[in-house]
């Protein structure tokens, strides 16, 4: 889940209405009996790659939005705890005082015993992004499948924002991502994925229920997995 998630309508922070509404999706799903692990982005606070400068070293930019990150998981946990659902926050850059390192173990213990586990610090080293985050520790959980949460509905040719009649595609496989430059995560997350076979849904946070729907299998924003090579 990116930081923008938690953004919402606002400039840059978090939005307590979308926090509420990703904890209320969350929730509905781990009642359901499935396994949820949310990787939390920070980019809504902070993006290292932009903030790398003259004067902050990328390393350093990377380290400050791992900490984002951190904030934004104790903000999900709280609200998702509200509604009455355990949690746990692991995280890779230790501290200790507000969440447990991690480790992976621990972590598939807190899903068998029905926790939702919220991933903070990214994979603890710079110049990784949150998709590879993401496609790194659904592989260490043995994951079905990877859903990637946005404000847009799904994967396009063009970006639909600025031409309208970008063209939404409902399969792709790994190679038409690359090959074609699509903007569905970055290299190493999308090549990751494909060694590994683990597919991706990529699908809106803006549509309530559509977590709830991407568990289940129904048609939600895009699927990229393996298959034929002409998307469809």
């Amino acid at each position: 889940m990116s930081g923008d998630a938690l953004r919402g309508e606002l400039p840059f922070g978090i939005s307590s209405r979308s926090v509420e509404a990703i904890a209320t999706e969350a929730v509905e799903v781990a009642r359901m009996g499935i396994e949820l692990a949310v990787v939390v982005g920070g980019g809504n606070i902070l993006r290292g790659a932009e903030a790398a400068g003259k004067t902050l070293a990328r390393a350093t930019a990377d380290y400050m939005g791992m900490l984002a990150t951190m904030i934004n998981a104790l903000a999900v946990q709280d609200a998702i705890e509200a509604l009455g659902q355990e949690t746990r926050v692991l995280s890779a850059i230790k501290a200790e005082e507000v969440a447990e390192p991690y480790i992976r173990r621990r972590a598939l213990r807190h899903l068998e015993k029905g926790r939702i586990v919220l991933f903070a610090g990214g994979t603890g080293n710079p110049y990784f992004t949150t998709d590879t985050t993401a496609a790194v520790r659904a592989t260490e959980m043995g994951a079905d499948v990877l859903m990637k949460a946005t404000k847009v509905d799904g994967v396009y040719d063009r970006d639909p924002a600025v031409d309208p009649s970008a063209r939404r595609y409902e399969r792709l496989t790994y190679m038409d991502c690359i090959r074609q430059g699509l903007n569905v995560m970055d290299a190493t997350a999308i090549t990751h994925c494909m060694g590994n076979r683990l597919p991706i849904v990529v699908f809106s946070m803006m549509e309530p229920g559509n977590v709830r729907r991407a568990v289940l299998g129904e048609s939600v924003g895009t699927l990229v997995s393996d298959g034929p090579e002409a998307a469809k």
